[in-house]
């Protein structure tokens, strides 16, 4: 009668681990289901948390009065000029220095040299080209590109991380009109 038992209680607790087991499995791949609305609740939580992050950091930064534009770029003309407007196609020479929310200095550009792009032509962060679209030849502005603005979901595989906001210190020293408007 012992050994029936023990055999009893052998067998039921192999069926209450297979039971189990089993249902670890189930709950397991449903939960790596990816769905149109887990991407928007994804996304929709790290604008949340990129904005919280964006406004801590002005909090700190009282001196900045950085206006919003419909994209969530957030930007200031530090020094304003009578210079041409940048616009699509244009070539501009720029000085900049792009750093974290942290200030830690990601990217400056060298002293004794200029970047040199096309406006909405290049490899050069759109929120950059959305801000530069809004100042003229001589003008300083800063702004806060979100990720998506930025580097996005991948940061740049270097010094920026993946869903970064990111500060940028801008001088627009040139702009060099694009007579053929249509490239």
């Amino acid at each position: 009668m012992k050994n029936n038992l023990s055999k009893f209680l052998v067998l039921e607790v192999a069926i209450l681990c297979l039971l189990s087991c089993e249902q670890g499995t189930t709950d397991s791949t449903s939960k790596n289901v990816w769905t149109d609305s887990t991407s928007i609740d994804f996304n929709t939580g790290r604008v949340k948390e990129e904005e919280l992050q964006i406004n801590l950091y002005l909090g700190h930064h009282k001196e900045l009065n950085l206006a919003p534009t419909g994209t969530g770029l957030r930007y200031e003309i530090i020094r304003k000029t009578e210079g041409i407007k940048a616009e699509s196609g244009d070539s501009v020479d720029v000085v900049m220095k792009i750093y974290l929310l942290n200030e830690k200095i990601c990217y400056e550009t060298d002293s004794s040299e200029v970047d040199q792009f096309l406006i909405d032509r290049s490899h050069v962060e759109s929120g950059i080209q959305e801000g530069i679209k809004l100042m003229k030849q001589g003008e300083k502005a800063i702004f806060i590109l979100p990720s998506n603005l930025a580097h996005g979901l991948l940061g740049d595989f270097k010094t920026i991380p993946p869903m970064s906001p990111i500060v940028v210190n801008l001088e627009l020293n040139k702009v060099i009109k694009n007579k053929i408007k249509n490239l």
